[in-house]
């Protein structure tokens, strides 16, 4: 198990922290050469230096196709292939449906759903010119089946991860591609960082949470490489919920930490 991706090739999108970050790593333990692509150089070099050889860091926003485009070109030309992929990067910039500026709703979604799109479209044709297949792991939430207050860009965005992951799993098959989502619930990583550093509001999650905390990163990383293995050769279009069996019991009310409404007609 410690070497499932040995002679492997894997681009992880939104590598350099969190989720993307701890996939990188376990990739490179088991083997993989890894391109990660993020727009945190510094983090990058971070990386570049803790893992060494078979690990190379770019300079890349999802959001823009020119830059998805030639990751995987690098990836393709320093290293031969693409074997595997990870759609990663995400944040969100929260808001009330009635305050939500369009800006914001832009920011969210681009980078959410439209980094996703992006990447499976340069992966998965790189993938089919190889000719050998490929898996494709896109990092979707819990809130792709759960609302929350203040988080209608988000939760839509993450839905349509889901959705799209789908339609990538429907025309990829013929290609041998699989693509599959990971659903984490509560990570602690940087983008959650306002969640943990509110007592408060740490509370009102781990209440809803039955397992009674928070994942680690490393325990979203293990399943997104299971779905990416050999071991997951007979599953695609699946969303693999871990989330502590969170999706069970619902949401928390964030409104007492997201503040009332500012729209008043």
């Amino acid at each position: 198990m410690d070497r499932r991706f040995r002679g492997k090739v894997a681009v992880v999108m939104g590598g350099a922290s969190g989720i993307g970050l701890a996939i990188a790593r376990r990739l490179h333990h088991e083997g993989a050469t890894v391109l990660a692509a993020d727009v945190n150089a510094d983090a990058l070099k971070a990386v570049e230096t803790e893992l060494g050889a078979r690990f190379h860091g770019m300079m890349a926003d999802v959001t823009h196709e020119a830059h998805v485009e030639a990751a995987i070109a690098a990836a393709t030309d320093q290293f031969g292939s693409v074997d595997t992929a990870f759609n990663v990067a995400g944040a969100s910039r929260p808001g009330y449906i009635v305050d939500l500026a369009e800006a914001d709703w832009d920011f969210t979604v681009d980078l959410c759903l439209k980094g996703v799109f992006l990447g499976m479209k340069h992966q998965a044709r790189q993938m089919m010119r190889q000719k050998t297949g490929g898996t494709i792991v896109n990092i979707a939430s819990l809130n792709a089946h759960v609302p929350m207050h203040a988080g209608s860009a988000y939760v839509s965005a993450k839905a349509g991860v889901e959705a799209l992951t789908k339609n990538g799993a429907l025309e990829f098959a013929e290609h041998g591609i699989r693509v599959n989502a990971v659903l984490p619930g509560l990570v602690r990583t940087p983008l959650t960082r306002r969640h943990f550093d509110n007592p408060d509001a740490l509370a009102a999650f781990v209440e809803r949470i039955p397992m009674g905390r928070p994942a680690q990163p490393e325990e979203i990383a293990a399943p997104a490489l299971f779905l990416a293995s050999e071991d997951a050769s007979y599953v695609s279009g699946a969303s693999l919920l871990v989330d502590g069996a969170w999706a069970v019991s619902g949401y928390p009310d964030m409104r007492p930490f997201r503040g009332p409404v500012r729209w008043n007609g």
